[in-house]
């Protein structure tokens, strides 16, 4: 009987600078015994030889850092998309161009529907791709006046609803004061909601609870699909309510022997005070598992940029609209981290404008004078329109950040033409001013927001080319080998998993992203042309084919 197996490939890349390519990976218990030529590999023993990757190329497993679940649970869902796109089962979608095409899919949608009371459930609405059409009420109203009827945007950030629908939640009347419900000229709600405070009440209604932040059980099991599918091994969930009753199917399914990756959820600060959030997240460190790691902390500090609900410094708006929400209060943020950085706890905090970005440096900062900590790697996430000060703020304070690089693709254009102007969509996710700032860096899609495949997302921070065909930004453009550690190690690095995952080396978890050509020689061009054969994940081989 052989002591270990040993993969016979094209090429290994490694992202380890002391062996940066081999042809050999030895493998033993899930965990990588060797790298190497076969020589190097051959005195551990006896091994049996697995060449069925002899033609492709193997690299880390891809690590997605900034990714929800619930895309998973969405593709159950009806999809209302702009841009064509692929689900977990490899069938593609085409997308959207006007409101009359969403209002016909959701037409189509009601009509397969046994259920005379069950809701129509639409997700990934783009407005600002119909000239930023305001969707009202009366504009879903034509689907159904007796069914509840809700659209998430792409942005996860905003809800529209039909009539039926906002009277459920009671919220159908006059009177209504908060920010994230606009008006109508007769005083009643026009049906958008914005940020999670008013969308969450109104989600069971429907049909978007759990998936509002969480999978269900098949969700997850889909998004794992969706893993294999683009070569990630490891994923985070960055944004779960994380119930009992979640966790314990969360455990539960991401235990079973065919579940093909890691997944790391981040506890939502919704719903529970700062110190009940850290009791909550202490508690749930100690269910984690080797395929699901739990006790990090996600804040939401401002919105989305394209739905004008982030928070942005002087001069704001390029079009002259109203500075965005606040999501969560000075006050809180800062109790936040205070009492994680006091109990060793990881947060990563979503900041899309730079008024929100420049709140979390001087909070955070003022937190480390009271808990000084070398290794704490908090992490900035999205932090789209954050300048070079903030930067180098960043990088003395010790922060991370996990910039949104698939932007400049699926909004670059609006955000020049519409959002924030030439300026500013110039340098947004300035991926080579974070490295040059020496700030640890990622780069994430936020699917379901754009889709998960960190290669595509390699490939907008390599050229940052617009969904018209422009360059955006050519000084924040990054080489292909510093995108490929992005999405390796650089994310690891924002998980503190780097010591696990993220690159090919001795002791590390055997988990690998198979793919048909060479990433390092195809050019920038073709990063997102890759076809990925699969993955291997714990020493465990998932074809995408086998899907």
């Amino acid at each position: 009987m052989s002591d270990f197996r040993v993969y016979a490939a094209k090429k290994v890349i490694t992202m380890d600078p002391n062996r940066p390519v081999a042809t050999h990976i030895a493998v033993r218990d899930g965990r990588i015994l060797g790298v190497g030529q076969l020589s190097d590999l051959e005195p551990w023993g006896d091994y049996e030889l697995d060449d069925r990757f002899a033609d492709k190329v193997i690299m880390p497993g891809l690590i997605e850092g900034h990714s929800h679940t619930m895309e998973g649970t969405l593709w159950t869902k009806t999809y209302c998309g702009y841009f064509d796109r692929m689900d977990p089962h490899g069938k593609t979608w085409t997308g959207m161009k006007t409101l009359d095409a969403v209002l016909d899919r959701l037409r189509e949608a009601e009509a397969e529907l046994e259920d005379p009371n069950a809701p129509i459930t639409g997700w990934q609405l783009d407005p600002i791709y119909m000239d930023n059409m305001k969707v009202s009420r009366h504009d879903l109203d034509k689907v159904s006046t007796t069914r509840p009827i809700g659209i998430l945007h792409a942005s996860g950030h905003i809800m529209n609803v039909n009539s039926k629908a906002l009277e459920m939640a009671g919220l159908l009347k006059t009177g209504n004061n908060h920010p994230g419900v606009p008006l109508g000229e007769d005083g009643l709600p026009t049906g958008e909601l914005k940020g999670p405070d008013v969308m969450t009440p109104v989600g069971p209604h429907v049909g978007l609870n759990r998936s509002l932040t969480d999978a269900d059980e098949q969700g997850i099991r889909d998004f794992a699909k969706l893993c294999v599918r683009t070569g990630v091994t490891t994923a985070t969930d960055l944004a779960a309510r994380l119930t009992d009753e979640g966790v314990d199917m969360m455990v539960r399914v991401t235990s079973e022997k065919d579940f093909p990756a890691c997944i790391m959820p981040f506890r939502f600060f919704l719903g529970l005070t700062p110190k009940e959030l850290i009791e909550n997240v202490k508690g749930l460190k100690e269910r984690s598992t080797d395929r699901l790691r739990l006790g990090q902390i996600k804040i939401v500090a401002d919105g989305s940029i394209q739905g004008f609900s982030a928070r942005l410094r002087w001069p704001g708006y390029h079009n002259g609209a109203p500075n965005g929400l606040w999501y969560v209060s000075p006050e809180q943020m800062s109790e936040i981290y205070h009492l994680a950085l006091e109990a060793g706890i990881l947060v990563h905090t979503h900041t899309n404008g730079d008024q929100a970005t420049q709140l979390a440096i001087e909070k955070l900062g003022a937190a480390l004078q009271a808990h000084p900590s070398r290794d704490h790697r908090f992490t900035l996430q999205h932090c789209q329109l954050a300048d070079a000060a903030q930067f180098r703020k960043m990088a003395k304070l010790g922060m991370c950040v996990n910039l949104f690089a698939n932007h400049h693709f699926y909004w670059g254009d609006e955000h020049y033409r519409l959002t924030v102007g030439p300026d500013r969509a110039e340098r947004m996710n300035a991926c080579r001013t974070a490295l040059d700032s020496g700030v640890p860096m990622a780069i994430h899609s936020d699917a379901p927001i754009t889709p998960l495949g960190p290669l595509f997302t390699a490939w907008c921070a390599v050229n940052r080319i617009t969904a018209s065909g422009r360059v955006q930004g050519h000084n924040e453009r990054i080489a292909v080998d510093e995108a490929l550690y992005a999405i390796t190690l650089g994310a690891a690095y924002t998980l503190h998993l780097d010591g696990e995952v993220g690159s090919i080396e001795v002791g590390k978890r055997a988990d690998f992203a198979i793919l048909e050509d060479d990433p390092t020689e195809v050019g920038g061009d073709k990063l997102k042309d890759i076809e990925v054969w699969g993955t291997v994940q714990g020493g465990r081989v998932f074809p995408a084919a086998d899907l």
